[in-house]
């Protein structure tokens, strides 16, 4: 990397979603850096819709990470992110850091709210993650059924290893002067379409892998017999239909402008989760 983590050492960093996809890779690279991690998560008491936990929390901090649970441009982010991020900046927790997503039109009241606390702020704007395929909801379509139902269609997507969004997240945190007011967009190095992705799992771990590409709407009918309530599906609907259009598919520099390297391949990270057994059905890995 190239910032200097000697800034980090000592300070307490507070992370949101700490047991996460990227806050679990945020608070490892922020421990490496020499950062006290301080997890926020209902298991220590935090909880994003309860405004009388935040404080216990946020107390006593010197930066911290926020991710929304739900998304970043869910019709009540703009408003948890804005009211913890003036209270943390009051508490004199003036580094914050919001990870949010490239494209995404509905996450800029967000992003707004977060602007406007006073906070020394820095936005991470992230691509698709290449560890939605290995984590998440996706993973067993892939690993039971063999097949992946995503309203993707051929768009090609620049797909990102959560650890480089994590160590980005954490240089932006340890030099909150150089990167504050910035927006850091970060993706990985090359442009695949979801079925190239699949093809590229399929190889790996030697299984017929296939990929079949549905309408949003379609797709939203799938969510709504998995159980996601009536009133997140008309905004995952839009939200996949407008992300999916074909705005995301470019490259983006921030790994590189940040780090200093090339971001991950998203070869390397199927060769190591397959290695891992990640694609393997269950009852052949012996797992009940």
């Amino acid at each position: 990397m190239t910032q200097n983590t000697s800034r980090a050492d000592g300070s307490t960093v507070v992370v949101t979603g700490a047991s996460g996809r990227t806050g679990s890779r945020v608070a490892e690279a922020a421990r490496a850096a020499g950062m006290r991690v301080r997890a926020a998560s209902r298991a220590q008491g935090f909880d994003w819709r309860d405004r009388s936990t935040w404080a216990q929390v946020l107390r006593g901090a010197d930066a911290a990470y926020l991710v929304y649970p739900s998304d970043v441009g869910a019709p009540d982010a703009a408003e948890a992110v804005g009211g913890l991020a003036r209270e943390a900046v009051d508490l004199g927790v003036r580094r914050l850091v919001l990870l949010s997503a490239r494209g995404e039109e509905q996450a800029r009241p967000t992003e707004e709210a977060l602007r406007a606390s006073g906070a020394r702020w820095t936005v991470v704007r992230a691509a698709w993650f290449a560890q939605n395929f290995s984590e998440g909801p996706l993973v067993a379509e892939l690993r039971e059924d063999g097949e992946l139902v995503f309203p993707g269609g051929a768009v090609e997507e620049p797909f990102v290893d959560v650890r480089d969004i994590a160590d980005v997240v954490v240089a932006a945190l340890a030099e909150g002067d150089r990167y504050a007011g910035q927006v850091l967009e970060v993706s990985g190095p090359r442009l695949l379409s979801f079925g190239e992705a699949v093809a590229k799992i399929a190889a790996e771990t030697g299984r017929e892998l296939s990929y079949r590409a549905v309408p949003a709407a379609e797709y939203g009918e799938r969510l709504a017999g998995f159980g996601v309530p009536p009133e997140e599906l008309d905004f995952v609907v839009d939200l996949f239909a407008s992300l999916l259009d074909g705005r995301n598919a470019r490259l983006s520099d921030g790994v590189r402008q940040v780090l200093g390297r090339e971001p991950r391949d998203f070869t390397d990270f199927v060769r190591e989760a397959a290695a891992a057994g990640t694609w393997t059905p269950l009852a052949a890995a012996g797992r009940p």
